[in-house]
């Protein structure tokens, strides 16, 4: 089985491309399979955030490009940019995985969380995108602690 043993970021010629979830893009070794069937063994270092676009290369020269899949996502606007501020606030409050974009909120589906925020005056729905949020705080992208 042919092995993927490092990340490039930046742009490149892929030959292949592989389609993962958020969850599916922080891994370290896992089998995959390329959008053209093609299975192989990511094998790397440490557990690493692969990002939309990132390009692994394969232990024969390859170079096969991330996508981010399409996934179930709670998309949130406000009704003005104070509103959509406050609302970012209470998400990063509770160390939510969020992508900020200039007129909306993307998390992961909750109905607590959309309680929260329709309670708070925003506005919900179910969209279905790719989820690409912001990474950890001091350039750390994804973290499981809350050491400060």
């Amino acid at each position: 089985m042919l092995r993927a043993f490092a990340v490039l970021k930046g742009k490149g010629a892929s030959n292949d491309s592989v389609t993962l979830t958020y969850e599916d893009r922080f891994k370290r070794r896992v089998v995959l399979r390329t959008d053209r069937g093609i299975e192989f063994l990511l094998d790397l270092p440490t557990v690493t955030d692969l990002q939309h676009g990132d390009l692994l290369e394969l232990e024969n020269g390859a170079l096969v490009e991330v996508i981010a899949a399409p996934e179930d996502l709670l998309e949130i606007r406000g009704a003005d940019t104070r509103s959509l501020v406050r609302l970012t606030w209470h998400i990063g409050n509770r160390h939510l995985a969020c992508m900020i974009e200039d007129d909306r909120l993307l998390v992961r589906p909750d109905h607590v969380i959309q309680h929260m925020i329709e309670h708070l005056g925003g506005r919900t729905s179910l969209v279905q995108e790719p989820f690409m949020p912001e990474g950890g705080a001091y350039g750390r992208g994804r973290t499981h602690s809350h050491d400060h």
